[in-house]
């Protein structure tokens, strides 16, 4: 579909229009659903609706040119040289861009006769997935995009396949799911966009995952897509006879791959990006989490989509963008093999006891540039002097890690490989580079001096012509100034008169005259200015241009072999390119493992889940910036053939979802392969999490807030085995305290008979806690509180136990609701709670009365020095430590509540 909400004429319509409007409408037609960049000189140029939304988007100045069907064309345009600001925003928002470019000289369109247009094509399509411009990119988000393929099992089954690729790193992985967990396996992947056919697009059972999705989501024609010749299409990419040495892959999955490598294809329209050959992802080796569990635990991201707060900037203590981009890759898809996640576990301790080792790494590290993606644009033949400047240093800082890894006599497993990748590239590739770069380098190659001076002795020389015009055009300048008697006088220079003379108009008018016209040739007027040329200049502009030409040439011709020689040893870069960041990222591991007060979990294969003083990481962080401490807590939901459940009851502001997130974050952590914030770990890997906690309504799906929480909920009790970790809060709140009340009790009962699983249940409903009764593996838990006086004072502590109430009028009273209203809450709690379960709601009303007048409160008797008092009572000796900080709060509570009440 066009984006265009303007009517774009086609091609072929018998209205007249000008040859450079018709070679625009028909490279348009060829490029629908994209912004068309049409390049004419300096600027890229939109017409018609594109040039409406891109003035909406960039907030650019809406003009006209020509006329169409008696109405004014549409028309806007961006500098070519500012043409990546503008492009960076219009991915932003979602749009497609077609960068049309003049593909020869106008000097050669002017051959074939006046009218003739410059030859233009479109050399790229630039999609929110396939960008690998580095000011367009986040140095640490990895840039992926996804295509999702669908085969068919029976009629009632499909698998999905799918491929995500990253064309500025050279990333490219496949997996294979099915229906119910591809919104999972979309939210770990998190891709910049999705691509799938037509038909896919427009299933309605799937529409939700696509309007739900951050992604942009492009859909293409089913050719894309075509399953019979998948294999033959992926094969002919890399140029081999067949794809099994790759691995062996299903359908779905070839499918997917294939329609990721057309997609390449159709947008870097003949550029071949150096593709790492697709490694398959199984879904089986990485823990399960879906979408919504994901988003409760803000794992890469909070919930208002912002990285700061989520657990990965927490946690993220990385230094480069590879091992930036790493490290969320981690954190997203943590592992379920004991023994990978141990040889993680192996190379962060070994940073966190060799203090020095880190500390002379992690300074080299922060020297290594993005090397990744300077090496995709090279292979695109986008790449510029600060590529291969980026190569260079990259290098150097390769072989001086190597270096350093290779006097240790006892690295872990995960620390040799890396080791050996770093002394894979060539060693000689960076002195050459050294060699022939200069110190300042321009951005783009086209603008040259870029080599070093005595690096080539024909550039040396063609250079020294080259810049002798230049003083030669000064000198002549100078000598025209004087002749004249025109002191404003300047030689200038463009690409349409070449070297000009210019000088004020009211001078000019002198040089129209005889003597001066005999040696000036009047080439323009401008407002306030006028242009002259001389023989004697277009021969200078010929041999300057040459020389300028010549050694333009020479650089170029250098460029293209440092280039060339870089992407001769690309496969070794590229694996030392992942072994820095693999050290980035477990050395920050250590760092911040050092600095949290982290230590090693132990990971096996059983049901164990027993966690000694855990924190959580993001909530500790917060309370240390305000100088607070974080109250660690205990869980053990360890089982030897099932796991336990405890049911966590506590008033609200008392830490209950602190509690339950930090426990499932302890595992996601020790399974990513960092320390966890606790004092002991013993996890048994956990295969899926699932989390429900929060309420949110799904209004364009039509669901309420209860019903979201029943359909997540589902979802747990649907899938969750023996190996899965659930945390619930308040299922059930969302609908009559009697029906709530059920379903909890129902879910629960599933959780330990069916399910099996280890779980933190949190809840409200204090009736529940009777099941620690008949269900062997629930244990009751509370949070702590302490009351005085009315007021509730919240331990953060978590301990065995039931609590008796919700203290929901105290927090209220907290969050300042109105002192009637409190009173009158009270009043009502106290004649409920009393209250006969068989006394009709009429009578109970009838004895609160709506609009009864709450007592005027009786006048208060001098106050005592309570504080005083209670101090007077306690003997230090006699008491432990926690009775001592229980005695300390209570003491603090008390003073808090003698303040708040009026004075006599």
């Amino acid at each position: 579909m066009d984006l265009s909400p303007h009517p774009v004429p086609s091609p072929g319509e018998a209205l007249k229009v000008t040859p450079m409007m018709e070679q625009y409408l028909e490279i348009k037609a060829a490029n629908p659903g994209a912004l068309l960049f049409y390049r004419m000189g300096d600027f890229y140029e939109l017409f018609f609706g594109d040039a409406e939304i891109a003035s909406r988007a960039l907030g650019i100045v809406l003009t006209k040119r020509g006329k169409h069907q008696g109405d004014d064309i549409p028309m806007c345009g961006v500098p070519v040289v500012r043409a990546e600001e503008y492009l960076h925003r219009l991915i932003a928002l979602g749009h497609r861009v077609a960068v049309c470019e003049q593909q020869e000289d106008p000097a050669e369109a002017k051959k074939r006769g006046g009218k003739s247009v410059v030859k233009r094509g479109v050399i790229r399509l630039v999609t929110p997935g396939t960008i690998t411009e580095e000011g367009l990119l986040e140095p640490a988000r990895a840039n992926l995009f996804m295509t999702v393929a669908r085969a068919r099992v029976s009629d009632s089954e499909a698998r999905f396949g799918l491929a995500f690729l990253d064309i500025s790193t050279g990333l490219f992985g496949i997996g294979e799911c099915d229906r119910q967990g591809l919104a999972a396996e979309i939210a770990r992947i998190d891709p910049r966009e999705i691509v799938v056919a037509e038909a896919l697009y427009e299933d309605e059972g799937l529409a939700h995952l696509w309007r739900e999705s951050r992604a942009a989501v492009t859909p293409v024609g089913r050719d894309v897509f075509d399953g019979a010749s998948a294999e033959r299409r992926l094969a002919a990419f890399y140029g081999v006879a067949t794809v099994d040495g790759f691995g062996s892959f299903s359908r779905a999955e070839l499918a997917a791959a294939a329609a990721a490598v057309a997609y390449v294809e159709r947008t870097q329209i003949g550029a071949r990006p150096a593709l790492e050959p697709p490694r398959r992802d199984a879904a089986l080796s990485h823990m399960a989490i879906d979408a919504a569990t994901r988003a409760n635990l803000e794992l890469t991201r909070t919930l208002g989509g912002e990285r700061a707060g989520s657990v990965l900037d927490a946690i993220d203590r990385t230094v480069t963008a590879g091992g930036g981009r790493l490290i969320a890759a981690w954190l997203s898809s943590p592992l379920t093999d004991p023994a990978t996640i141990a040889r993680r576990h192996d190379a962060v301790g070994w940073f966190c006891d060799d203090l020095a080792a880190r500390t002379e790494l992690r300074s080299r590290l922060k020297a290594a540039p993005d090397m990744a993606r300077a090496l995709a644009r090279l292979t695109l033949d986008r790449g510029g002097p600060r590529d291969l400047a980026a190569m260079q240093a990259g290098l150097e800082v390769v072989a001086a890690l190597q270096a350093r890894l290779a006097r240790e006599a006892a690295l872990p497993a995960l620390l040799i490989e890396a080791a050996e990748a770093l002394a894979r590239p060539d060693s000689g590739i960076a002195a050459g580079l050294a060699a022939a770069l200069d110190d300042e380098l321009p951005l783009m190659k086209r603008d040259g001096g870029f080599v070093r001076a005595g690096c080539d002795a024909d550039l040396d020389e063609t250079r020294a012509l080259r810049d002798e015009s230049r003083r030669v055009i000064a000198s002549l300048q100078a000598r025209y100034a004087e002749e004249s008697g025109v002191r404003q006088l300047k030689v200038k220079h463009n690409n349409v008169l070449g070297y000009f003379v210019e000088v004020p108009q009211a001078a000019g008018e002198a040089f129209l005259k005889a003597p001066l016209r005999e040696t000036y040739v009047h080439r323009q007027t401008m407002a306030g200015a006028m242009r002259f040329s001389t023989a004697e200049l277009s021969d200078l502009e010929s041999r300057i241009a040459s020389a300028a030409d010549r050694a333009l040439a020479k650089e170029l011709a250098i460029f293209d072999a440092l280039a060339a020689r870089v992407l001769a040893d690309q496969a070794a870069i590229r694996a030392a390119t992942e072994a820095l960041a693999l050290l980035d990222v477990v050395s920050a591991l250590a760092t911040l493992a050092d600095e949290e007060n982290h230590v090693r979990p132990l990971v096996d294969a059983s049901l164990a889940f027993a966690v000694e003083g855990g924190r959580h990481p993001v909530v500790e962080r917060a309370l240390k910036r305000e100088g607070k401490p974080f109250v660690a807590n205990d869980c053990d939901l360890s089982g030897s053939d099932a796991g336990h459940i405890w049911l966590l009851t506590g008033p609200n502001m008392a830490g209950k979802s602190t509690f339950l997130r930090q426990n499932a974050l302890i595992a996601v952590l020790a399974q990513m392969g960092a320390f966890v914030p606790a004092r002991r770990a013993h996890i048994g890997a956990v295969d899926c999490l699932f989390s429900r906690v929060g309420a949110a309504d799904d209004l364009a799906r039509g669901r309420s807030t209860f019903m979201v929480e029943m359909v997540e909920t589902a979802a747990i009790l649907n899938q969750a085995g023996p190996r899965a970790l659930v945390i619930l809060d308040e299922i059930g709140r969302g609908t009559a305290t009697f029906d709530g009340l059920s379903i909890a009790w129902a879910a629960i009962e599933n959780l330990s008979a069916v399910n099996r699983c280890r779980s933190l249940f949190a809840t409200h409903y204090h009736e529940l806690t009777q099941l620690a009764k008949t269900l062997p593996r629930l244990a009751n838990a509370t949070m702590r509180v302490t009351e005085w006086q009315g007021d509730v004072v919240f331990l953060h502590e978590v301990a065995p136990g039931a609590a008796d109430r919700s203290y929901g009028i105290q927090v209220a009273k907290l969050a300042g609701m109105p002192a009637p209203v409190v009173e009158r809450a009270r009043k009502i709690l106290a004649e409920l709670e009393s209250a006969d379960r068989t006394k009709t709601p009429a009578r109970l009303i009838d004895d609160l009365p709506l609009f009864a007048v709450a007592p005027r409160p009786a006048p208060a008797a001098p106050r005592r020095d309570e504080v005083a008092e209670a101090l007077d009572g306690l003997d230090p000796d006699d008491m432990t430590p926690r009775q001592a900080l229980e005695a300390l709060f209570e003491l603090k509570a008390r003073r808090e509540a003698a303040r708040k009440r009026p004075g006599p």
